[in-house]
Order: structure tokens, then C-alpha cells, then sequence
């Protein structure tokens, strides 16, 4: 096989040759025909070692180099330039079926893809089958272990690494091609206080603050207990995120918070990837066994309904039991499970999501399953900014910054650092149920991710006021005068018209640029009970002894509503404890 001859083949049907001039249906018989036949990605011949397919993608790598390799500048949207990372090669391309860009689970890139004309087959996690669960717990564990973590975002990882540094022999198993999960797509930051970072930026803040802002976010209806640990832990968080080569540098201010205490990288990256991105080296580092296209069915418990195990279904290995004496459940929420949206909030049903394909519930559901407790389950939080016609979120980070926000006409009409729920319900009251997010060069040059937002072509463009308002279709001089207004209030710093408290920025200095947002799913405050060791309670609200939870499977910590930069708070503050109290039940003598 030759380098020159496939790296070229890729990179040309990605400008859009038409792949039929490959003279082959799928990728397999390509190889078949050009390289060493089934060698070339098997081992052994029609058998794949193991279930996160290492030694396709070794094999991958070894002819067409990294993804460094294979970017291409001549693409304007190039695949293998993305904030996923470097994720496995089999994400996208297949062998022995269609291939398909990953990217556009979430976008509709116009890409071409070798072999996109290949047989479609049906997905190997299409369907549940109770029979084979039962046959895998029938045949009793092939493998044993001390903890098994569910799901490999920013909650699993943390659990893991904790896990894994106290001691415990750790699997951690992920249902998609490439670990990350909604954590990936999180673009904001992470709230603390009592950090360095605020001490550097002047920023006075309290534990007590930080847990009064939380609780009033979500109406008082949170776990204070949950809440209290969420903010004392919290700058301890940020220090064990840092020791893990995360950068959290950046300070800005979220909806719902009295002072600057959303941590971000130094570089104006969004968060998310680049806490994921640390976190697979760290896990791997720590040498964290991490198993893709592997997920999770059903969680076994003994008599005494103690957790003994978990059932696994592995893309090529099949049904199979681990044994456990600890399982910690980081699988996400439920916010692009259709039914579930449909069933627990009627009035949300059909409404666009922000979540990644793989946020459909299955924790929640397996943890039902076995008599665990759920707490504000039919909680939902709708984010008020979700970029019109696509599922990007434009983060909270934006307004933070400095954008303002106005309606059809080019009118504010509330405060935007207002809670994602109250923002939410009022851009639902407006002409169009839309918005626009109004700001200048200041914030485009000081925010990374606005640039990249620009790259999907999200953005309005303009020189002058007046321009913008002639592409949005705004009043023009409603605009102008809506923002000379803000201007100056921003100078005085006093909001008169909807008592924004923070405003970094003016927006004088063209170019001018607005995107249209409107609200769509985002978070799923409800989920299993816990306690504060993380435990999952049962219905009699006892702790379920092995079962460990936490993210966003987990309510009680958001209450009604989850204020900006507290996702990743909960990820890393309650995914070390779940780590850690599950391997200390594991190593118990």
C-alpha cells in the first residue's frame, strides 16, 4: 500500500472528486484490491482484536500519518481539523459499509467521503436485546474487575483517573467510536471560587456567594448538601484540572452570577475540548483501560441488591458480563432522547437539541431498572442561545463577553447575563421566537470561539450599523439607537434599561457582526438520586451499595435550573468523588 496513492485518494474525494473513479464499493475491498487484502487492517482475518477497533487505526495511521498529516488548507472545512480531537479514523470511515462524516451528527457540511455509496448497514447498537443480556449474565463474568466507569466524558474521566490513582484496577466503556460526550461540546467554562485566578484578576468571591447564586438558579430547589460540596470543592477542581495539563487562566463571568468565577484556557479555546483532549492523555497516562464501541445494558446486582457487575455489548465482541464491586455511572442525560424529551416535558417536544447523539438516557433508564431513586427528572433546561437552522450552541461566553442581545426589530429586551431559563422564556415572547446576538471586532478579536463560529458561517457581517441591520433584517435606526444606548450605559456602568450588571465591552469598532439564536434543549438537571459520596439511593433513599453517579445522569445539584459554567463544575467535582469512594468500596477488605 502506498502512502501518495490513498492519502491522495482521501483529500481528493474530499474536494469533491466522485469516488466511483476508486473502482471499488467499500473501503475493505479497495485494500483488498490495492494493499495486503484483509491484512492490511485484520490481524486475524475477518475477526477484529477488540472492540475500539487500536489496531485498524494503528494500521491507518501507519500509511496515512496522524491527522496533522492529512489536514488539507485547501478545504474550508477541513474533518480532520476538528474540535473533536484526534479520534479514531473508524469514526468516520468504514470498511465494510457506508462511510459517513461524523461532523455532521451535528452539522450538514457539504464533505464527500470515500465510499459514502457503499452499502448502509444498520447500526450494531440499533437495538436492545434482552435475551443475550440474560444469556451474559446466565454465563456468569469472563472478566473481572475492581470498578467499571459508564460513559467516557468529562465526568467519566475524572472518575477514572481518580479511581485509577487511588488504586483500583479501572475499565471505563463508551458506547461511540471516540470518547467525550456532551462534554466535548461544552463551550463555556468552569465555575470556582477562592482560585488564584480570581485572586490574580481581583475578584472578590465567597463559597457562600457561589452556592446562593446555584440555589436561586435553580429556585431553591437543589440539594443544598449537593450545592455546598459543588462550590467548597470547586477551586480544588480547577488545581486537580491544571495537574492534568488543563489550562483554566481565562476568567469570565456567566448568566446568574454575581461575580467573574467561569474559569476558561488562557487561549479563548472552548472548554470542553480542551478539557477532554487533556483528559484522554491524562487517562491513558495514568493507564485508565478505556473501551469504545462498547455499552453498557444493564447493571447486575446480587440478592442483597448489592452490585456485582455490569453487561456489556461490544460492537465485535458481543454480550458479555464484567465483574464489579463498584460501577459508576457517568453516562450523561437524556436531552437528544426524543421519547424521553416527549414523555417528561410535553411542551419541549420537536424543540432542536444542543446534545451530542449520544445523550439518550441509558444510565437513567438501567439505574430504573434496578429501583435506583430519580430526582427532578422531568427538569429540563432549554439554553437560550442555539445558533437558527443548525444544533451549534453560541456559548454563554459570547454575551458574557460583551455581546448584546436584541429581538427581529434591533431591541434589547433583557438582561444578558440573565439565567438561561428567564433568557430562554423571553426570547420565546419575541417576534419569530429568534434573537440576534449583536457585538463588534473587540469581541471578535478577543473571543477564539466567535472566529470559529464565523468559519461555520454563522456570522453576519458588516461595516457599518446600518449594513447589519440591512442583512438581519432589523430596524436600522431602532439598532442604532439600541446600541448608543448600551454604549452608554456601558460607559457610565449603569444599565438603566434591564440592570445588566457586567458589560466588558462596547460595540463601536467595526466591523459589526450578529448571529440568530433561538432556544433549543440543552441540559437535563433531573436524573438518579446521590448522596454526597456520590452514592445512588435507592426508592427508600439508601445508598444502592457499588453504584457510584455522577454529571448529568445525576439531579439534585442544578435544581430547575443549571446555571452557565456549573456542568463542568459538577463533572469534575463529582466525578473525582464517584472515583474515589468507588475504589475505596472496591479495595475494601
Amino acid at each position: 500500500m502506498k502512502f501518495a496513492v490513498l492519502s491522495g485518494l482521501i483529500l481528493a474525494c474530499l474536494v469533491g472528486v466522485n469516488n466511483a473513479e476508486a473502482n471499488a464499493n467499500d473501503l475493505a475491498s479497495f485494500h483488498k484490491d490495492k494493499g495486503d487484502g484483509c491484512k492490511t487492517c485484520h490481524q486475524t482475518p475477518g475477526k477484529v482484536a477488540d472492540d475500539s477497533e487500536n489496531y485498524i487505526n494503528t494500521q491507518c495511521k501507519s500509511c496515512h500519518g496522524d491527522y496533522a498529516a492529512l489536514k488539507n488548507p485547501k478545504l474550508k472545512i477541513d474533518p480532520h481539523d476538528s474540535h473533536l480531537g484526534d479520534i479514531n479514523c473508524t469514526s468516520c470511515h468504514k470498511g465494510h459499509e457506508q462511510s459517513k462524516v461524523y461532523c455532521n451528527e451535528c452539522h450538514s457540511f457539504d464533505l464527500k467521503i470515500p465510499f459514502n455509496d457503499a452499502k448502509k448497514k444498520e447500526a450494531w447498537d440499533a437495538k436492545w436485546d434482552q435475551q443475550k443480556i440474560q444469556q451474559a449474565i446466565a454465563k456468569g463474568p469472563v472478566e473481572s474487575t475492581d470498578v467499571v466507569i459508564i460513559g467516557a466524558g468529562s465526568a467519566g474521566y475524572n472518575a477514572a483517573i481518580a479511581a485509577k490513582q487511588a488504586g483500583a484496577k479501572v475499565i471505563l466503556v463508551e458506547k461511540a467510536p471516540f470518547s467525550g460526550g456532551n462534554s466535548m461540546l461544552a463551550a463555556g467554562g468552569m465555575n470556582a471560587v477562592g482560585t488564584p485566578q480570581q485572586k490574580a484578576h481581583h475578584v472578590e468571591d465567597k463559597v457562600e456567594w457561589f452556592v446562593e447564586d446555584t440555589m436561586k438558579g435553580g429556585r431553591y430547589a437543589n440539594d443544598p448538601k449537593l450545592v455546598e460540596i459543588l462550590a467548597e470543592q470547586s477551586a480544588a477542581g480547577v488545581k486537580w484540572l491544571e495537574s492534568l495539563g488543563v489550562n483554566m487562566d481565562d476568567l469570565k463571568r456567566s448568566g446568574g452570577a454575581r461575580v467573574d468565577r467561569t474559569h476558561r484556557p488562557a487561549d479563548g479555546r472552548s472548554a470542553g475540548p480542551t478539557i477532554i483532549q487533556a483528559l484522554r492523555k491524562a487517562a491513558d497516562k495514568y493507564g485508565v483501560e478505556t473501551r469504545l464501541n462498547s455499552r453498557a445494558e444493564k447493571l447486575v446486582v446480587n440478592d442483597d441488591h448489592q452490585i456485582v457487575g455490569v453487561v456489556v455489548h461490544g460492537k465485535h465482541s458481543g454480550y458479555y458480563m464484567l465483574s464489579a464491586k463498584s460501577v459508576v455511572l457517568t453516562t450523561g442525560g437524556y436531552g437528544y432522547n426524543k421519547e424521553m424529551i416527549a414523555y417528561y416535558r410535553p411542551t419541549f417536544k420537536g424543540m432542536t437539541s444542543s446534545n451530542n447523539i449520544t445523550a439518550t438516557g441509558d444510565g437513567i433508564n438501567m439505574a430504573k431498572e434496578i429501583g435506583a431513586s430519580m430526582t427532578d427528572i422531568d427538569w429540563i433546561q432549554a439554553h437560550p442561545t442555539i445558533g437558527v437552522d443548525s444544533r451549534i450552541l453560541i456559548s454563554e461566553t459570547v454575551r458574557g463577553v460583551g455581546a448584546i442581545m436584541v429581538n427581529a426589530k434591533g431591541q434589547r429586551f433583557i438582561s444578558e447575563l440573565a439565567t438561561r431559563d428567564r433568557a430562554s422564556d423571553a426570547i420565546l415572547k419575541q417576534p419569530g421566537k429568534f434573537a440576534w446576538l449583536v457585538f463588534d471586532n473587540q469581541l471578535y478579536k478577543k473571543a477564539k470561539m466567535v472566529r470559529g463560529y464565523d468559519h461555520l458561517g454563522m456570522l453576519k457581517t458588516a461595516d457599518t450599523i446600518d449594513g447589519l441591520a440591512k442583512l438581519t433584517g432589523m430596524d436600522s435606526k431602532l439598532l442604532a439607537s439600541t446600541i448608543g444606548d448600551y454604549n452608554q450605559y456601558q460607559k457610565t456602568g449603569d444599565d438603566k434599561a434591564f440592570h445588566r450588571q457586567d458589560m466588558p465591552l462596547n460595540v463601536t469598532q467595526p466591523p459589526y457582526y450578529a448571529v440568530k439564536v433561538a432556544p433549543g434543549i440543552h441540559h437535563t438537571m433531573g436524573g438518579v438520586a446521590i448522596d454526597t459520596k456520590a452514592e445512588v439511593l435507592d426508592l427508600q433513599s439508601w445508598p444502592i451499595k457499588g453504584l457510584y453517579a455522577a454529571g448529568e445522569v445525576t439531579g439534585g445539584v442544578h435544581g430547575y435550573n443549571r446555571l452557565g459554567g456549573n456542568a463542568i463544575a459538577d463533572t469534575v467535582v463529582f466525578g473525582k468523588i464517584a472515583g474515589e469512594n468507588a475504589a475505596a468500596n472496591a479495595l475494601k477488605k
